[in-house]
């Protein structure tokens, strides 16, 4: 029998399929807009006149509220030089596409707020107001907080940056205090030949912690240092580099080595949660005459017993005989340098996001940038938020994919 040959029908086509890519959109400009802070205490500005130079000089537009540099000493001058625009109507600044602000979103900034914004600012938990939320979703804003972006190693930078800078001033503002001029004990931080060096107890192994021993050590004190975390405490060991006397949290021991320090310092973080108190009454009672208490935990409500916020203004009383520093938001009383570390974490993002045509974009592109975002186009996506104010969570990867 002959072979029968294939047949090959005209039907068929063998032709490729193209490939769609995902091809990144061209670049946007930017306007932004710097209002001048009123909430209590803040100094800071999130953007320098340098890296307002810089947003210009790459096309963007930059809108700054008068005297909004002042509390870090930038003068409107400085910020004119660098080219952006001032003005001394709050609502001018508002007219922005992006706004950023170095304090959280206030109930008057919300009347100013226009639909489709996109603001980057802090949160500050411990204020935030349910109705701030509410009419930022209404007006179909674009948040993006501080606390809560992380970089491309997973670290939130903002944040630690400002740990790291109250970290370095807690040891200076308790010389300040231990000195005769302030009515301290008249105590030298770190002491000198021959004399016993001062004692600094340390509650806290976080970042916060890791730079007030690093300067408590570089001004020669003897620093002890309390924590639960094992690893923790074992991190901070390497990374000083040099041996120090550390501890788990046990009330006794703590309490002992409180009653022959000079400084104590709370440095617990407790994520988003109030603080825990570890320190009593009773431990403060029995600490010496004219030491001094710096309580950074403050900003969540504190580790010492004894504790109550105080202010730039005021920032110190007296209990027990005890000095108490209790001020929120130190890194505000260093504001230049707080602005600057601020403004080189926004500086590089808000060039990546005009370079990759706005922020939808750039959530896309880059999967860090969305631990920080809140709110996306009014959709509320932080779930912490939504546990506690009672709001409708959506899950910000299902948001961006649809829009794709």
């Amino acid at each position: 029998m002959a072979q029968q040959k294939p047949i090959v029908s005209p039907s068929f086509a063998f032709a490729t399929l193209e490939e769609t890519l995902d091809v990144k959109p061209k670049g946007e400009e930017l306007y932004i807009g710097i209002p001048r802070e009123k909430s209590f205490n803040e100094n800071r500005i999130a953007l320098t006149p340098d890296a307002v130079g810089v947003l210009v000089a790459n096309g963007h537009h930059v809108v700054v509220e008068s005297n909004a540099g002042l509390g870090a000493n930038y003068s409107d001058k400085d910020y004119s030089e660098a080219g952006a625009r001032i003005v001394y109507d709050t609502e001018k600044v508002f007219e922005s596409g992006v706004i950023v602000k170095s304090g959280p979103v206030s109930e008057d900034d919300c009347k100013y707020l226009k639909p489709n914004q996109y603001i980057i600012s802090p949160i500050h938990l411990p204020v935030m107001k349910k109705e701030i939320l509410e009419k930022m979703m209404e007006k179909k804003i674009t948040a993006l907080s501080f606390e809560n972006l992380k970089d491309d190693s997973g670290h939130n930078p903002i944040v630690r940056s400002m740990s790291e800078i109250a970290g370095s001033a807690v040891m200076l503002i308790s010389s300040q205090y231990l000195s005769t001029a302030n009515n301290g004990k008249g105590v030298l931080v770190g002491g000198i030949s021959g004399i016993p060096p001062t004692k600094v107890i340390i509650i806290g192994a976080g970042i916060v912690g890791e730079y007030a021993a690093r300067t408590a050590l570089a001004m020669g004190a003897s620093v002890k240092i309390f924590d639960n975390s094992i690893y923790r405490l074992k991190r901070l060991q390497n990374n000083i580099g040099v041996r120090l006397w550390t501890s788990v949290i046990e009330p006794k021991i703590l309490g002992k080595q409180l009653k022959t320090c000079d400084v104590a310092v709370g440095a617990l973080s407790a994520g988003g949660v109030r603080t825990p108190v570890v320190v009593t009454e009773e431990m403060v009672s029995a600490m010496r005459p004219g030491s001094v208490i710096v309580d950074v935990s403050i900003d969540h409500g504190g580790c010492f017993e004894t504790s109550s916020v105080t202010t730039h203004d005021d920032p110190v009383f007296r209990k027990y005989d005890v000095i108490h520093y209790c001020v929120p938001n130190i890194p505000s009383g260093f504001a230049r340098t707080a602005s600057q570390a601020i403004s080189n974490v926004l500086m590089p993002l808000l060039l990546e996001t005009g370079e990759d045509g706005g922020i939808e974009n750039v959530v896309w592109y880059k999967i860090n940038i969305r631990s920080g975002i809140y709110l996306f186009k009014g959709s509320l996506t932080n779930f912490h938020l939504s546990e506690r104010f009672n709001l409708k969570f959506t899950d910000l990867n299902l948001l961006i994919a649809s829009r794709r």
